[in-house]
């Protein structure tokens, strides 16, 4: 093997994973991150590629989504969560210990082929998500980071839920909380 060969098949990767990067709506910053690409060879990539795709896939503008709120504003979303934050650890996205500097250090071809392949089993189980790609680029980071967001289990059964740093009461899963105890 020459060593070009090894070259041009890390650079088929990175465009691989732009594209499937793409293919899931991420904003032009976040595949700059995870690939290395540049913005104008993401912006080729999407025009020679994806504008005659068969079904049209729009590019968001604007900041990616940053606030951890999101994750606990309803029932329904903090369930998908739980469930996408197990893929994320099952599939080995998540590094075994938070790290403070995970949005340099976390972002990566290698993770970021695992990223999207514990998103697509996610969108599997559960089609009509509220979470989008963008949202599990952020909550990745955040569990990674272990500042703000973290693993939890349920106070009562055990389960994997997703907690906040330093929660007011101990965090319990939908199936445990009473019909007259309110949600937290």
């Amino acid at each position: 093997m020459r060593i070009s060969d090894d070259r041009y098949s890390r650079e088929r990767l990175r465009l691989e994973l732009a594209l499937r990067f793409l293919r899931h709506e991420a904003r032009t910053q976040t595949i700059r991150t995870w690939t290395g690409l540049s913005d104008d060879r993401i912006r080729k990539l999407y025009r020679s590629y994806m504008s005659h795709a068969p079904s049209y896939l729009p590019r968001h503008r604007g900041k990616s989504p940053q606030q951890i709120a999101y994750f606990t504003r309803s029932l329904r979303v903090q369930q998908e969560t739980a469930v996408l934050a197990s893929l994320l650890s099952l599939l080995g996205v998540l590094p075994l210990r938070p790290a403070t500097e995970a949005s340099q250090g976390l972002p990566g071809v290698a993770r970021g082929e695992l990223l999207c392949q514990a998103f697509e089993i996610y969108r599997a189980l559960i089609p009509a998500s509220q979470i989008s790609f963008e949202h599990t680029v952020f909550l990745t980071i955040a569990l990674a980071r272990g500042d703000q967001l973290r693993l939890g289990g349920c106070a009562d059964c055990g389960c994997l839920v997703v907690v906040e740093r330093y929660p007011v009461r101990d965090k319990r899963c939908h199936y445990c909380v009473s019909p007259s105890e309110p949600l937290r």
